[in-house]
């Protein structure tokens, strides 16, 4: 079954592009949209874009039919999350925590933050009073 796309939603620098699969209720699609907007669209967040997917499972057996995957650009950090669940809300609410966990270390991640350390001595950095 192919996936179905339920709109983009795009609010100031968060372009998420929301996807379906399988008998997914328009409830739960607006309640996913928005928790996820719930986190990107805070004060500090770097312009977003990516899509979120939304399945459920049609076996009966299965024992978290609900499954999430966003996959999403954050300034310039891929951030992947995987949530699965019981109900659609407990999905929302559980993308939405790791969603706010990831994108909470996305300033961390910056290569400008990234400081390189002077190698030591044996490494080929330069040693006082020594060779080099």
């Amino acid at each position: 079954m192919a996936a179905k796309e339920t709109g983009t939603q795009v609010t100031g620098t968060v372009a998420v592009e929301v996807c379906v699969e399988g008998d997914v209720e328009e409830e739960a699609v607006a309640y996913v949209r928005e928790k996820v907007g719930a986190v990107l669209g805070r004060p500090g967040v770097p312009a977003v874009s990516g899509a979120v997917k939304i399945a459920r499972a049609v076996a009966q057996h299965t024992e978290r039919p609900w499954s999430a995957r966003a996959e999403l650009v954050v300034g310039n950090t891929l951030v992947v999350v995987h949530a699965q669940e019981v109900t659609a809300h407990e999905l929302a609410d559980r993308l939405q925590d790791r969603l706010r966990s990831q994108v909470n270390l996305v300033p961390h991640r910056r290569e400008e933050t990234r400081g390189s350390a002077t190698p030591p001595p044996w490494r080929g950095g330069c040693a006082q009073g020594g060779r080099g």
